[in-house]
């Protein structure tokens, strides 16, 4: 593929900081065997999971968002080769690709706020939904599980896609997020992934968990209500602030509604409280109640990947910290989950 970038035994072995008496996860993740094509590292590895990135923020821009998703993986993988290696959490399970980059294509947009630059943006979504839907695609084909980190919430769409190919039938998915990016299709962007992955047939029951009530409109309130068959919701004032649907409960009612077909699970930072995004929110789900979340949802059989979405890196070094070693942890919760002895059904 054009633009991936694989990342290397010897990379990992420059960023894991090694320490005698300890196994690092960089010492052990699968890597990039660079004898064979993308594809037949996919279909050869022994892993279980199949983890990359997407080094992009061109669809939040698109979106008139705050960019910085793009650089989210390089942050992250620095935190993850440096997690322990021991029985509660095997590195060798995961192979590590490396990341879509398309830095090379920054030259071509200037500013979201001019109207040609934004149809601009929305043809390079496009451009990245094309890679995004093959790799993911692949993944499945040879029953692997993408976790997919960074980019923006326009990603949802070519994981959908990617998955629904290699599964030949429509996926549902649940998806943990202030916002229902169920937007109108005006152009592929992160605010419209899931809708342009419902109208193309590619999405089949869609949960949105955690809904903001004040930054919903009321134009996608409604066309939410007219599709309640496919399209269900709970928000996040509901479930935590006047409690008439409880969290607990909310869990179950979203997993008896996905859990008849493969789904996917989304996850936009923007649903944690003061997590760096590019919708940084005070007010939101805890980074511990997520971390169950991904249990709970993981847990299942039908959950087929996870993507880590619209984290974005800013310049204060705690909140960098902060970023990569919450999606450290959100990763090993779902790598553990996959890999649990306890069944949901």
């Amino acid at each position: 593929m054009e633009n991936f970038r694989i990342l290397t035994n010897y990379q990992l072995g420059k960023i894991t900081n090694h320490r005698s008496g300890e196994v690092k996860f960089g010492e052990k993740l699968l890597t990039y065997d660079k004898r064979l094509n993308l594809e037949q590292n996919i279909q050869n590895t022994e892993a279980k999971f199949i983890l990359f990135g997407i080094e992009e923020d061109f669809g939040v821009r698109a979106n008139l968002g705050k960019p910085g998703a793009k650089k989210t993986w390089e942050t992250f993988i620095k935190a993850f080769v440096n997690l322990q290696h021991n029985k509660y959490c095997k590195a060798n399970q995961i192979l590590v690709l490396g990341s879509l980059n398309y830095q090379h294509l920054e030259s071509e947009v200037f500013s979201s706020n001019d109207e040609s630059q934004r149809k601009l943006l929305f043809k390079m979504v496009e451009r990245i939904d094309k890679d995004v839907s093959h790799l993911t695609y692949l993944i499945h084909k040879y029953q692997k599980i993408p976790i997919i980190i960074g980019g923006g919430h326009n990603n949802a769409y070519g994981n959908i896609k990617g998955a629904a190919l290699a599964f030949q039938k429509p996926i549902n998915v649940i998806n943990i997020d202030a916002h229902s990016d169920f937007r109108i299709m005006e152009g592929r962007h992160s605010g419209n992934g899931f809708s342009y992955a419902f109208d193309e047939k590619f999405l089949n029951k869609y949960f949105i968990f955690g809904l903001h009530e004040s930054y919903t409109s009321k134009n996608v309130l409604l066309n939410l209500k007219s599709l309640a068959d496919k399209v269900k919701y709970r928000t996040f004032e509901e479930m935590t602030i006047r409690e008439s649907f409880p969290l607990k409960n909310a869990q179950i009612e979203a997993l008896e509604f996905i859990k008849d077909a493969n789904f996917g699970f989304e996850i936009d930072l923007d649903a944690i409280s003061w997590m760096p995004s590019s919708a940084m929110t005070p007010s939101g789900f805890s980074l511990n109640e997520v971390r169950k979340l991904i249990h709970f949802f993981g847990n299942h059989p039908n959950c087929k990947y996870l993507h880590l979405c619209e984290g974005i890196v800013l310049e204060e070094p705690a909140l960098q910290i902060m970023l990569c070693k919450s999606l450290a942890y959100m990763v090993t919760d779902f790598v553990k989950a996959k890999t649990s002895d306890s069944i949901i059904i």
